[in-house]
């Protein structure tokens, strides 16, 4: 699912940034034999992101998925690398917590192919993780609150260093240009 999500999170990317040609490049044998449609997914999950990036696909004039053997993947080991170790992050390298898929578990196809969302019937308040993400780095750069949970509240302080508030807008600060990047949601 994280190969999914990293490959859909980067193709919409791709699309909010004008790309009409693009190359993905993967080392799971699995997501790309089945974005290439040469074999079939075999889980329900699967199939939503497939179907889902596969929506994404009419934004570009050519697309193309490229296995990449996990030893010749020397970029994607060390992007994960620093992630995974919290290490401060190196200059040209953009980051961005996912926090929840992309995809919709209760998604149900319909016969005709049209999407048909099933809602819970409870009425019960958002929770934290459906909130918006921008929100805890607005309140520390506005007035210093931070979070709660120490490991948490650590997190926040170091990404919010790549942050910045313009006119009570959250944009996060490009490290090789001065140009500022809109967060949305």
């Amino acid at each position: 699912m994280a190969e999914y999500e990293a490959c859909l999170h980067g193709i919409r990317l791709a699309v909010e940034l004008g790309v009409k040609r693009l190359y993905v490049h993967g080392d799971s044998a699995l997501v790309i034999n089945q974005l290439n449609k040469e074999w079939h997914t075999t889980h329900e999950k699967m199939d939503l992101y497939c179907k889902e990036i596969h929506k994404w696909e009419v934004n570009f004039y050519g697309i193309e998925y490229i296995h990449v053997v996990r030893d010749k993947n020397q970029a994607a080991d060390a992007l994960s690398k620093i992630r995974s170790s919290w290490a401060p992050i190196t200059q040209g390298v953009f980051v961005q917590d996912l926090v929840k898929p992309s995809v919709r578990s209760d998604l149900v196809e319909k016969e005709n192919n049209k999407a048909l969302f099933i809602h819970n019937v409870h009425n019960t308040p958002p929770t934290t993780s459906s909130a918006d993400w921008r929100t805890p780095n607005i309140k520390y750069l506005t007035n210093g609150i931070g979070l709660q949970d120490k490991t948490e509240n650590e997190h926040l302080i170091q990404r919010s260093r790549n942050y910045l508030l313009a006119d009570g807008r959250l944009m996060r600060k490009n490290a090789n240009t001065e140009i500022l990047l809109k967060c949305i949601t």
